[in-house]
């Protein structure tokens, strides 16, 4: 005799299959993501080179340290082709190189530490006041896309994104100064109760 199946069950017919459930996103990103250098964007010796710093954090404001942060911006010159060769490989034995020590690339790969903390080496971007960021971590369905506003850009005034928003809202995309050439830039991913939630844009 079988036993009788609740009705609170949903039994798909014959040939029916009910959809998989969804999974979140990592935290799987040290296996192949990361390279080496992978937050050094400025070329070495740069005197023009600033650092953008900070910690990503969850809606408790405890750090996520298996988080991974991608930079992604124009060169001083406004030119946004960039340069081959995050990943360049020698051609002879096929290993990764990485960047050649003189070209931009305009993209940065880094994962927070321990204590769930990021540091990118680049240069100021032209033609736009800001960096563009995107976040994967653990609990997020997808990734996030938000900017990083220097503080002391030109044109950071006249960006009507940042006119567009609330006071308290628009401070959350806009780096705070900590010594000369680098840039404090904490992201939040929720609000916690006291620290607004980092503004995250929607490109669908």
């Amino acid at each position: 005799m079988s036993a009788a199946i609740p009705a609170a069950v949903a039994v798909p017919a014959p040939g029916e299959f009910p959809p998989t459930p969804s999974q979140t996103v990592g935290p799987f990103y040290g296996y192949a993501l990361p390279f080496a250098g992978g937050g050094d964007i400025a070329p070495a010796g740069r005197p023009d080179a600033v650092v953008l710093h900070g910690h990503v954090l969850d809606g408790a404001g405890a750090p996520v340290p298996d988080a991974l942060v991608e930079v992604w911006q124009p060169a001083p010159d406004g030119s946004r082709h960039g340069a081959p060769g995050s990943l360049r490989r020698d051609p002879v034995t096929g290993a990764v190189i990485g960047r050649h020590p003189v070209a931009f690339t305009g993209f940065g790969r880094v994962a927070t530490d321990a204590d769930g903390h990021y540091t990118v080496t680049t240069l100021p971007p032209g033609g736009a006041p800001y960096l563009a960021i995107v976040v994967f971590a653990r609990g997020l369905t997808h990734h996030l896309h938000t900017r990083a506003y220097l503080h002391d850009a030109p044109g950071l005034t006249r960006d009507r994104l940042l006119a567009g928003l609330p006071e308290a809202r628009r401070a959350t995309l806009v780096t705070t100064p900590e010594d000369t050439r680098i840039h404090r830039f904490d992201i939040r991913l929720q609000y916690d109760g006291v620290h607004e939630e980092t503004v995250f844009l929607d490109f669908g």
